[in-house]
């Protein structure tokens, strides 16, 4: 296997997002979840992504996580290393973002490290330093009453800074809108200055291709998915990848679908209202979960409804509600049922015969692609911008699944996705 690149993504659906943008370019694409056996082997890829499940963790477990990870892919030859994480930037004032970024800069003598989340076709800008979600900073939007990660202040730089020791500089958009020389003047200027970070402004996808180019050599790169739109063709101008009209290629996976949503996001919510006008749906009560109640009683629901169409199980919530169940249940048990309630029901109805699976939610996706055993994805084309189709790698019966951040997919993202997964 000829490795280029090498990716690192926080959570599960974020590595998705990221491979999808990679095939998108051109390159072909593999996902790894968790960090994999020392003799896996895989088919040509161009890209290997490992998702992790750091963004959440104790910062030092995912400092030793994004470690491992690192070693596995510079064992295999990657020449470059992504760090990914949301294009919302979603963290706490302890990590993970510096920590990590920090510690891999560190093993790979990275002596700054860019961090650009943004992703125009998403609605993610950066300008002057500041995130905004469409035309609202990420401090007015949902993820200010994020339940794990509220984002309370748009301001990266200062975010960021009170995440590492070390200086955090950036790279306005007047610099970026200029191109590629001027990025990379920049960063030098922001080097000698002893910063070790740089935010990058970021408007429109020009100015994703211009900082892509202007990091063609250093060992390390961090941000969103969109970012990684410029990466591709630093390798073809070097003559290491060739033009690849293959690169989305999957094998078809017939079958019943199902779909499982944990996000509480406004866009997943909005996708469940859009799912139920058409199919069954159930609802799943943290509480009851809590108490051994409930879990038999809607698997046996999903089995009977699926054999005549696509059904939905969802734990989903407005924010009103989640804080109601974590007051009660506590933050961390309240998302630990939802996640074990997934994963089990994700098991038994593929047990019971279903092949295509959309899961919402970085969490969601995490806990279920573990329980099914899965130990890789092979990325297709996008369903919606950062949403690949996917067709799983490894032992266990072969599935089409879409992996979807919450915040992500339009309103009928659900049964769009079950009709046009290969």
């Amino acid at each position: 296997m000829a490795l280029l690149l090498g990716a690192i993504a926080d959570d599960f659906t974020g590595a998705t997002d990221l491979c999808g943008m990679l095939v998108r370019n051109g390159m072909r694409s593999v996902q790894l979840i968790g960090v994999p056996r020392p003799d896996l082997e895989l088919d040509e890829a161009d890209a290997v992504t490992i998702a992790l499940k750091s963004r959440t963790a104790p910062p030092k477990e995912a400092v030793a996580d994004s470690l491992l990870a690192l070693d596995w892919l510079r064992s295999r030859g990657a020449i470059q290393i992504f760090f990914k994480y949301c294009s919302t930037f979603d963290s706490t004032p302890q990590g993970n973002i510096g920590p990590v970024g920090d510690a891999l800069a560190d093993r790979l003598g990275a002596e700054i490290v860019v961090a650009c989340p943004a992703f125009p076709e998403n609605g993610r800008t950066v300008y002057m330093g500041h995130l905004f979600v469409g035309d609202r900073l990420l401090s007015e939007t949902h993820m200010a009453h994020h339940p794990l990660t509220p984002m309370t202040d748009p301001d990266l730089v200062r975010v960021l800074g009170r995440q590492t020791t070390r200086k955090v500089g950036l790279v306005a958009y007047p610099t970026v809108r200029r191109g590629p020389a001027f990025i990379r003047d920049r960063l030098t200027e922001l080097r000698h200055e002893g910063c070790r970070w740089a935010i990058v402004d970021c408007l429109e996808d020009e100015d994703l291709r211009a900082i892509g180019e202007a990091v063609a050599d250093h060992p390390l790169v961090s941000g969103g998915s969109g970012v990684a739109m410029g990466l591709p063709a630093n390798f073809r101008r070097k003559g290491l990848l060739p033009r690849r009209a293959d690169a989305a290629a999957l094998p078809s996976v017939p079958g019943p679908g199902v779909v499982l949503a944990g996000s509480c996001s406004a866009a997943t919510l909005a996708q469940i209202e859009a799912f139920r006008t058409e199919r069954p749906a159930r609802k799943l009560d943290p509480r009851a979960l809590a108490r051994g109640e409930e879990l038999h009683e809607v698997i046996a629901w999903a089995r009977e409804h699926m054999a005549s169409g696509p059904v939905l199980v969802y734990a989903s919530a407005p924010p009103e509600e989640v804080r109601a169940v974590q007051r009660e249940l506590g933050r961390e048990r309240a998302g630990a049922v939802v996640e074990e309630a997934m994963a089990v029901i994700a098991r038994e109805l593929v047990a019971a015969g279903a092949r295509r699976l959309v899961v919402a939610g970085g969490e969601t996706s995490g806990a279920v692609v573990k329980a099914l055993g899965i130990e890789g994805l092979a990325i297709g084309r996008e369903i919606d911008p950062g949403v690949p189709a996917t067709v799983s790698i490894g032992k266990g019966p072969r599935l089409a699944l879409a992996l979807k951040s919450g915040n992500f997919g339009k309103r009928d993202f659900f049964l769009r996705a079950l009709e046009v997964m290969p």
